[in-house]
């Protein structure tokens, strides 16, 4: 039985097996918690499983963690489906319509031809069943990558993504939440990956719009990105590297994922963030940062001993032992040394809910 949360180490659920919910979030029901995300169980990086469905946990205490099964089970029996095991489906977003009364998933699908749509599900309860309602949905005709759902207080939600990529879109979602309107704002436009951003994670603090993103590096992980907002469409001021004494400029060698507030406390935000490569932790940043100009710029050249591994892409990542790194959320007030305020994530070995007011 836990009682703290240990960023970074091997987290088992209530019957000893490791908890699978990758790109990951957390929502709270009732009185429970609810972590859910990609169940990367059977995924070794050899065997051509991308992911075996969309697996949750509940909880009471946000330590312990009961297998709920999978909500979205995969669908191997039909290869045409994007819920097939080798269809690259990532970082599930369930939204609740309280207009409706149905719970909204959308899902990430990267397709054999390089786009990437979205599969939209809906369902009367959170742990379903789900049924599918719209099926390689590309959004304002965009190849549309990471993202993230977000309902405001009174009921309208919005779809922050990357366009794969070159800059990231706020959309407005339609009153059912399975389409976008058309209506969408343009941010942080970047000539190409990995300055792009992606693993958009949004939360609202003292009526500001937030924004965490990493760069596109794949599973390699690099320095994450806040940027804030007066309004859900901006414009977002950057405001810079999130994590203060990361000397490896690796985000902790973590990924964002998503940010849950915990009802109750006055002012906790827990970044929740994969460490999808435990076992390459040795992997250095500026490396695949050399290999990224060379294939951009053409006119860029590195000794081969400066660079990592042959190309950015190349580490074979078994994710089905990628760890979590879950860290509170520290917040500086607008002040000279920062005019609009900073958020920072602090390394902590361990820390508890309790500590927090």
């Amino acid at each position: 039985m836990y009682h703290s949360i240990r960023p970074g180490q091997v987290w088992l659920d209530t019957e000893g097996k490791r908890i699978q919910a990758h790109g990951g979030s957390v929502i709270f029901i009732d009185g429970t918690y609810y972590f859910y995300g990609e169940n990367k169980e059977k995924t070794d990086g050899q065997n051509g499983i991308w992911h075996w469905g969309v697996r949750c946990y509940a909880s009471k205490d946000l330590y312990n963690w009961e297998d709920k099964g999978l909500i979205i089970p995969p669908r191997p029996e039909d290869p045409s489906s994007t819920l097939h095991p080798s269809a690259k489906m990532d970082r599930p977003h369930i939204i609740y319509n309280r207009f409706t009364r149905k719970y909204v998933a959308w899902l990430k699908v990267m397709y054999p031809d390089g786009s990437q749509k979205e599969t939209v599900l809906t369902a009367d309860e959170f742990l379903g069943p789900y049924t599918i309602v719209r099926e390689g949905l590309k959004p304002l005709n965009m190849s549309a990558g990471d993202f993230d759902l977000v309902v405001a207080p009174d009921g309208k939600a919005y779809y922050y993504f990357e366009r794969v990529h070159s800059e990231t879109i706020c959309a407005d979602l339609t009153a059912d939440y399975t389409d976008v309107t058309g209506y969408y704002s343009t941010h942080f436009p970047r000539p190409y990956p990995p300055f792009v951003r992606e693993a958009t994670a949004h939360f609202t603090r003292k009526w500001k719009q937030y924004l965490i993103t990493s760069g596109t590096t794949g599973y390699k992980p690099n320095p994450s990105e806040v940027a804030v907002a007066d309004s859900w469409h901006g414009p977002f001021t950057v405001l810079g590297n999130p994590h203060p004494g990361d000397s490896t400029n690796t985000s902790f060698h973590s990924q964002i994922s998503s940010v849950f507030k915990v009802p109750g406390k006055k002012d906790l935000y827990i970044a929740c963030a994969d460490r999808w490569m435990p076992q390459h932790m040795d992997l250095k940043y500026e490396q695949y940062m050399k290999e990224y100009e060379m294939h951009f710029n053409k006119d860029i050249h590195y000794d081969p001993s400066e660079l990592g591994p042959k190309a950015p892409g190349d580490v074979t990542v078994n994710t089905s032992l990628a760890d979590y790194v879950w860290l509170p959320l520290r917040f500086v007030e607008p002040c000279a040394e920062y005019p609009n305020g900073m958020v920072f994530i602090d390394w902590k070995d361990e820390w508890r809910i309790e500590d927090y007011e």
